[in-house]
């Protein structure tokens, strides 16, 4: 497996919109792809900000358990708003998924986002327990 990517089967997360997977790991390090507020039916969930802020939170919830790792082991996080105005809520709601872990982070406004989705956020993974099944 060293030296390449593989997409991380990711039953859990809502259907993709693009030639892309939701995650990939290459070597010790899963990638996950921005996720918005779809829910499971492909559609943005209703509700503004903060509910959209909750799916996203799922989406990624399920896509860490579909890989086998969670909060815990993500080294950065992106998060991109369309209101920067909306960043204390998506900040409160972020650090109630995270808890006690503080990996790196930055916050990005941008002018549009998938969907006329307010929030998304991607992580990166570190995750070298595939390491203890290669030959030593």
């Amino acid at each position: 497996m060293s030296g390449s990517v593989q997409p991380v089967p990711t039953p859990s997360a809502p259907p993709v919109a693009g030639p892309y997977s939701p995650a990939v790991r290459a070597g010790d390090w899963i990638v996950l792809a921005g996720q918005v507020g779809f829910g499971q039916d492909g559609k943005l969930v209703a509700g503004g900000v903060e509910a959209e802020t909750h799916q996203v939170l799922a989406n990624l919830a399920a896509v860490f358990a579909d890989c086998g790792t969670g909060w815990g082991h993500v080294a950065r996080a992106t998060i991109f708003l369309t209101d920067l105005g909306n960043f204390a809520t998506v900040n409160a709601l972020y650090e109630g998924a995270i808890g006690a872990h503080r990996p790196a982070r930055t916050t990005i406004g941008v002018a549009a986002l998938p969907a006329g989705a307010s929030v998304e956020i991607e992580c990166w993974v570190y995750d070298p327990a595939e390491r203890a099944l290669e030959p030593t």
